[in-house]
């Protein structure tokens, strides 16, 4: 009986992960570690315990600090809109609720994350 081949195990289909982090207002933005910061580590944690199903966190940041939920006219919102509809991101993790909400209509053409911070 021959011997079964060694086969590489199965890789999990690259997702290219973006984080997007909102603060409503810029109180405490100045600080040295300050809400924005605490939430994109917060989503890279996440982001690393998902590395098995192949996540990848991009370099690239999405904070918009000092924007209320009620203004969609927000700079890193309107890039990361732009990225997705570009197909340079697969999944978006956000930690608060209301910054995902903000992506509802998106939802349909890519992955969401949602997880609530720690």
């Amino acid at each position: 009986m021959k011997a079964p081949a060694n086969r590489p195990p199965m890789l999990s289909p690259k997702k290219r992960c973006a984080i997007y982090t909102r603060k409503s207002t810029d109180e405490g933005l100045d600080q040295e570690y300050n809400s924005l910061e605490a939430q994109r580590d917060s989503a890279l944690a996440f982001i690393s315990s998902q590395r098995h199903e192949g996540w990848l966190a991009l370099d690239d940041g999405y904070d918009d600090g000092g924007f209320s939920g009620g203004n969609t006219n927000r700079p890193s919102l309107k890039r990361l809109l732009a990225d997705v509809e570009d197909g340079r991101i697969d999944v978006v993790v956000c930690t608060k609720l209301t910054a995902c909400h903000d992506l509802c209509p998106i939802s349909r053409r890519l992955s969401i994350c949602l997880m609530s911070a720690a």
